[in-house]
Formats: structure tokens, C-alpha cells, sequence
């Protein structure tokens, strides 16, 4: 959204040149970038309170949560095959 305000703004001040009445449109545009296109880092995600994870945190801490226990089980199952390479690893 940036690139596309940004390319928005020069190409309306380029047509300003000629037509003065395309500088209102191209403040209007740096208005909405300035507002919307950075984000506002004063302001905190909705629904982000003490004590609640984001979605996007919890969905990785499932991920790796998982990932960990698989880990562990494919250790435990397979013993000779973890240690092969865990010196793999190391080399």
C-alpha cells in the first residue's frame, strides 16, 4: 500500500505541474499515508491485552511446540539414527 500511495503522490505532483488542481489530490494522498500507510506505532494490535497472545504467536508456538514433540518422539524411536546424526552435526 506505501508503493502505491507513494507512486500515486509523485505522479499527481508531476500533473500539478501543469493543473493546479491536482495538488489537492496528492495532499489528500500524503494524508492517507501518513495515517494509514505507516501504521501507527503509538496504537496496539486489537485484541492484544495483558495476559492474550496475538493469533500469529500462538500459531507459532503450536508449530514449535509440535515440532518439539515430534523431535522427542523420532529421538526415542529411533536412537541409533539420532545419535548418527547429531555427530553429523557436529563435524
Amino acid at each position: 500500500m506505501r508503493g502505491i500511495l507513494a507512486t500515486g503522490t509523485v505522479v499527481l505532483v508531476i500533473l500539478g505541474i501543469g493543473n493546479h488542481l491536482w495538488w489537492p489530490a496528492a495532499v489528500a494522498l500524503l494524508y492517507l499515508y501518513a495515517t494509514h500507510g505507516r501504521g501507527s506505532p503509538g496504537t496496539t494490535p486489537p485484541g492484544t491485552t495483558a495476559g492474550t497472545l496475538p493469533d500469529d504467536y500462538r500459531a507459532y508456538r503450536e508449530r514449535r511446540d509440535r515440532q518439539a514433540r515430534w523431535e522427542r518422539r523420532y529421538r526415542r524411536e529411533r536412537p541409533f539414527e539420532a545419535r548418527r546424526q547429531e555427530r553429523e552435526k557436529t563435524r
